[in-house]
């Protein structure tokens, strides 16, 4: 008897030891979890802080300094730049329309038709000029060939302010948006883009800027959309087609007035890829002689695009008056 009585007795007290530590156990991991919970807690203080120190530097002004297009509603982004403050300096360039930021690194720029609102994450700038705040786009040569051609040191370009301009090959806006600040509200830029990809964007861009009107279609024809332009002072084409001279000729025999001029960028491998660049620029050259266009300027793009010029001309000119 005495036996069964001990052997309970052992057993009553493994059980009693087992309890304890399972309640032990329980304990040290409800401590775990506690230290765990605070430590995230003082992580996501810490988070929170950091992202409000964001946000403020985000929002905060900088007077006179780049700032990016951001993600919160403004734009795409593009990183700050010339944080020089009040050193930043803008002055116009000799074509109408076109500035210069002057700062710790040079820039070319627009005035900004829509403030607040960055096109494709271009960096931007502030000027306070007495009360006002005027804001400026940096407009990057590498992505569009006429800022190329500005800064290459081309001698006209005949887009001003109030200008009616032609744009073919628009693609997404890049430089339609330029050409859209420095016409202004009294201008307008007819933006003609065959593919329905980009024509989307395109579309966007001018729900804000109500100067542009986007066509989508195939410049080739322009009868097709004749009904929704009217007369142009100048037309700009970016179309890197075989064919370009030709379907630059007939927008310009259907759109252009006597008188107003063109801006063409060539591509030499997309018109012929075994010729040297420079005779495939002469030969386009004769080409718009037989239009009716007279070519007046031809400017290579080196050092932004390879095997790139641009032609400015004038259509069907005035007959010289012999004295």
């Amino acid at each position: 008897v005495s036996a069964p009585v001990g052997a309970a007795s052992g057993a009553g007290e493994a059980l009693v030891t087992v309890a304890a530590a399972v309640e032990a156990g329980e304990a040290s991991a409800g401590a775990g979890e506690a230290s765990a919970g605070a430590e995230a807690a003082v992580e996501a203080e810490a988070f929170a802080a950091v992202d409000e120190e964001a946000v403020e530097a985000e929002e905060e002004e900088v007077s006179g300094g780049f700032q990016s297009g951001g993600n919160r509603g403004r734009g795409r982004g593009g990183k700050r730049g010339n944080q020089s403050g009040k050193n930043v300096m803008v002055e116009p360039h000799r074509h109408e329309g076109v500035f210069i930021c002057r700062g710790k690194e040079d820039a070319l720029v627009t005035k900004n038709l829509v403030p607040g609102e960055s096109v494709y994450g271009e960096k931007r700038v502030s000027i306070a000029e007495g009360d006002d705040k005027i804001e400026y786009r940096a407009w990057n040569p590498f992505r569009s060939k006429l800022a190329a051609a500005i800064l290459g040191g081309v001698d006209q370009i005949h887009i001003k302010p109030g200008a009616k301009v032609l744009y073919l090959g628009a693609a997404s806006g890049t430089t339609v948006s330029h050409v859209s600040d420095i016409v202004g509200p009294d201008g307008l830029v007819y933006a003609v883009e065959f593919s329905h990809r980009s024509g989307r964007d395109l579309i966007n861009l001018a729900k804000k800027r109500t100067n542009i009107i986007p066509v989508i279609e195939d410049a080739r024809h322009p009868h097709k959309y004749r009904m929704l332009i009217a007369m142009v002072d100048v037309i700009f084409a970016d179309v890197a087609q075989p064919d370009q001279t030709r379907i630059v000729a007939l927008n310009a025999h259907t759109f252009l007035r006597n008188g107003g001029h063109f801006v063409i960028s060539i591509k030499a491998n997309c018109i012929d890829s075994t010729a040297s660049a420079e005779a495939v620029f002469a030969s386009e050259v004769k080409k718009m002689q037989q239009e009716n266009m007279k070519p007046q300027e031809q400017l290579t793009l080196e050092p932004y695009e390879r095997d790139h010029a641009v032609v400015v001309g004038v259509y069907r000119p005035p007959p010289k008056v012999k004295n």
